[in-house]
């Protein structure tokens, strides 16, 4: 049996100044810090066999924060990227909402009609997204992965692996920052353990 760890990358300044992200990076702040380490401490007595980032630098410090001192080779993969927003990129949401008004609403509450400016339609991230999952798959018969991306990202792998269609993008839950969802395989069949936990912040918020 294959055991899937995901997760989303910490909070970043971005994320608090609502700039969409995409492919460029924003750093982590002190507070996406700390809830990667916390995650890192609920989930120190499991045992990685392989760690998957995208090349994203927020989601490569996410991992490395949540692995800690254990020494085990981390594997960044440009396909485990968010989805390309193309002009939006650096953009806030009100600026979006301003400029592109009829996409943006498409975006969040129509994806399937989404038209990307010069960025990646959702059929093209889908497909990116699920050939990604069957490389991960093919290469770790068994065991435990950790994966760490981004929220469209994982919105849309969880959409796969549920097979659910592209209007089904943003059903709950929520995907936070650094939230784990538990994904098992066993022959050829997902089963989802747990989906947007983010308990381990908890502990953060107790002290």
């Amino acid at each position: 049996m294959l055991n899937l760890y995901l997760v989303r990358h910490g909070q970043t300044e971005w994320n608090i100044q609502k700039r969409m992200q995409g492919w460029k990076n924003s750093n982590l702040t002190e507070l996406g810090k700390r809830n990667a380490i916390a995650l890192g401490e609920k989930l120190k007595s499991v045992t990685f066999d392989a760690v998957y980032t995208s090349t994203s630098e927020r989601a490569i410090e996410t991992a490395e924060l949540i692995m800690g001192n254990q020494n085990l080779l981390i594997e960044s993969d440009e396909n485990l990227r968010e989805i390309f927003l193309g002009e939006w990129e650096g953009k806030t949401h009100e600026e979006l909402k301003a400029l592109y008004p009829e996409q943006y609403n498409n975006f969040w509450e129509h994806p399937a009609n989404y038209k990307p400016f010069n960025g990646e339609t959702f059929e093209e991230f889908n497909n990116r997204v699920s050939l990604v999952l069957q490389n991960i798959v093919s290469n770790h018969k068994k065991g435990t992965v950790l994966i760490v991306s981004h929220s469209v990202f994982l919105k849309s792998l969880m959409m796969c692996v549920k097979g659910k269609e592209v209007k089904d993008l943003w059903t709950p839950p929520y995907v936070h920052d650094t939230s784990l969802t538990i994904l098992e395989l066993k022959d050829n069949t997902y089963r989802v353990v747990v989906e947007g936990d983010v308990t381990h912040l908890n502990a953060i918020k107790s002290t």
